[in-house]
């Protein structure tokens, strides 16, 4: 028995069960949870660019996702990771979900799956295809075990052994990335190369590289990521949005979200789905 400590959520017909990693993960891991269905839902919902890498361990029914990229057809999934996006996509399941969702910084997922992060922009892939065939060992060893708290064990002991062996980030672009993201995206390229050493060009090329998007094109989403989480608090004006993410007026929040979300911010509002309203304590259903 795993003496870990879960925390279940529930909504409806979903289960959330989140637990804390390991500490030597926690800098890289915003989201760390199990979600399953209590009774099969088909489903389809909008995919949004965010500061994450994702990381879904599927321990169900293979999902169909659609990708930014327009060369990419939709395509099931059972476990996969999806690259840093610069637009919006769309996942389709017909119910019965059930498995771990991992939301991974870029500089996290450089290290924990060893490859160049820019292979994977506005991309899907089999997690087999880039961690090896020991995914499908542990996705067999997380569909047998009694609990999440065993589940999230041998979870840790996985991501560990890919923290030990994975590349490092250039410090250059750690830095750069801790500038961008401590400003919601504000800071001008000029400024951050400036402040790393770098020239522009040659920072771009790394942070790129190693985050997945320019650091142009993650400040778009960066300031889009902090528009859709104050629209998601009910600020009331769309100006005071637009002024505090640094847009130049409303007409310019609009093209962004557009570009992004593929609506406006209206639409994607009325869209979005209500907030967990139940939270238990001990061993869910």
């Amino acid at each position: 028995m795993s003496d870990r400590s879960v925390r279940y959520e529930h909504r409806g017909d979903w289960w959330l069960a989140a637990g804390r990693p390991h500490a030597a993960l926690r800098p890289f891991l915003a989201v760390y949870e199990g979600y399953w269905e209590s009774r099969a839902v088909p489903s389809r919902m909008r995919t949004l660019p965010t500061r994450h890498t994702v990381m879904i361990i599927n321990l169900g029914p293979p999902l169909r996702l659609h990708v930014p990229d327009p060369a990419a057809r939709p395509t099931a999934y059972d476990s996969f990771v999806a690259g840093m996006h610069d637009g919006h996509g769309m996942y389709e399941h017909a119910g019965g979900q059930r498995g771990i969702q991992l939301d991974v910084t870029p500089l996290g997922a450089y290290t924990l799956l060893g490859v160049p992060m820019g292979a994977l922009t506005n991309l899907a892939v089999d997690l087999a295809d880039v961690l090896g065939p020991q995914v499908r060992t542990l996705v067999d060893r997380l569909q047998e075990a009694p609990g999440w708290g065993e589940r999230f064990d041998l979870l840790d002991a996985f991501l560990l052994r890919r923290l030990a062996a994975g590349p490092s980030p250039d410090p250059e672009v750690r830095e750069a990335w801790h500038l961008l993201t401590a400003t919601d995206g504000r800071t001008p390229v000029a400024v951050l190369a400036g402040e790393v050493g770098w020239s522009r060009k040659h920072l771009t090329h790394r942070f790129k590289e190693q985050v997945g998007l320019s650091p142009k094109v993650m400040a778009r989403v960066l300031r889009f990521q902090r528009a859709v989480d104050l629209m998601s608090r009910g600020v009331p004006s769309w100006i005071d949005i637009a002024v505090t993410c640094g847009y130049y007026d409303q007409a310019h929040l609009n093209r962004e979200f557009r570009a992004l979300a593929g609506c406006t911010p209206t639409e994607l509002l009325a869209g979005r789905a209500p907030e967990y309203v139940t939270t238990t304590a001990g061993e869910a259903p």
